[in-house]
């Protein structure tokens, strides 16, 4: 009986101290949670970069250092590129802003509402006194752009060295293609090295394909948008097609955000031409070409892109992207395939006498 109760007594102890070691672990986990955040952006940079390294060293047998650097520097210079297409649009905003005449934008305002009602055939609605009689105006206080304006720039710091943390955990990722696979063989027990090696890169070359293939999708769409926006002398039409074709990294809710983004930019950048000759005809015209794009981009560039780079039905990927959203919210569609991606190659290395696993991982 004795022996019995101190079986019982450890048992419980036993379970005591997992579950004390689980909430320790998800608190470090929390704690760190930037750390882990620099780290896996890193390894996404290291996986776009892995072609340019491997080109690099073996057409030119770069060194695996300076193969690393000229990557990062290629990464570097294509997000400074693509935040110079900005800068026009912001520098004209911001003389607009600084030229304001509130009076004249109440009378374009009011011109709009007029025309809009008219065209739609709705009973006119005073924009302005709903404007002053929302809650949004009666409760915002103008004390809050200051402390905004501080907070950023006293997170500014904290932002530098996480840029400086990400180029250089990803250059050493870059540099030494076994650091990944060594850090992830820590996990294995003796004997399932092998095992766990061949689901390390399988993965790691189907997440490579995977974030090529989204790159590859975002260009084209870019192209497109930016095709329709000059066709119809839209004005910042690059920056605008390119703000509303990153906005497409968030399944199926990005594209409706950039939707209504682009048709917003639109009456902004026609704002004082006449609504129902200038602005509602090109308010039809873009809506039209961003709805064809939109048809492109699910029927052609998903299924050849998606399909082909993670191995996965375009129905599964669906699926997966809104149960995804259901549990996760928008980071949860964002991080869906690549981490479905990696189940998957797990589940066929070590769940491979299951019959749904063999039917979901039958073209890896």
């Amino acid at each position: 009986m004795k022996i019995k109760s101190k079986i019982i007594a450890n048992g419980i102890l036993r379970a005591v101290g997992i579950l004390v070691a689980i909430l320790l672990l998800l608190l470090f986990i929390y704690e760190v949670q930037s750390v882990i955040a620099f780290v896996v952006i890193a390894m996404v940079i290291s996986l776009i970069g892995r072609p340019i390294t491997k080109f690099l060293k073996d057409r030119f047998k770069f060194s695996p250092s300076l193969a690393a650097v000229c990557t990062i520097c290629i990464v570097i210079a294509f997000i400074v590129g693509i935040l110079a297409l900005f800068v026009p649009i912001m520098i004209d905003q911001s003389e607009h802003i600084s030229k304001i005449n509130f009076d004249e934008v109440k009378h374009h305002i009011n011109r709009l509402n007029v025309e809009l009602s008219q065209s739609v055939g709705v009973d006119q609605v005073t924009l302005i006194q709903s404007l002053r009689e929302s809650a949004f105006l009666q409760n915002f206080d103008v004390s809050v752009i200051p402390l905004f304006l501080n907070s950023l720039i006293s997170n500014l710091s904290s932002m530098l060295i996480g840029l400086f943390s990400i180029i250089f955990i990803s250059f050493f990722f870059l540099k030494d293609s076994e650091l990944l696979l060594n850090s992830f063989l820590v996990l294995s027990n003796r004997g399932d090295e092998n095992k766990f090696r061949h689901v390390f890169h399988k993965t790691k070359h189907l997440l490579s394909r995977y974030f090529i293939g989204l790159f590859l999708q975002l260009l084209i769409i870019f192209i497109l948008y930016s095709i329709i926006l000059l066709s119809f002398k839209i004005p910042n039409a690059m920056a605008i097609a390119l703000f509303c074709a990153l906005l497409n990294v968030v399944p199926y809710i990005g594209p409706l955000i950039g939707g209504m983004v682009m048709l917003v930019l639109v009456v902004s950048g026609y704002f004082t031409a006449d609504f129902e000759s200038v602005i509602l005809p090109k308010l039809i015209y873009v809506f039209v070409g961003y709805c064809i794009v939109q048809l492109i981009d699910n029927f052609v560039n998903q299924p050849l892109i998606f399909g082909n780079s993670v191995k996965s039905h375009p129905l599964e990927i669906f699926l997966i992207i809104i149960i995804s959203g259901l549990l996760f919210g928008i980071v949860g569609m964002v991080v869906a395939i690549p981490v479905y991606t990696a189940i998957k190659v797990v589940a066929k290395e070590f769940l491979s006498e299951y019959k749904i696993v063999q039917k979901l991982t039958e073209n890896l």
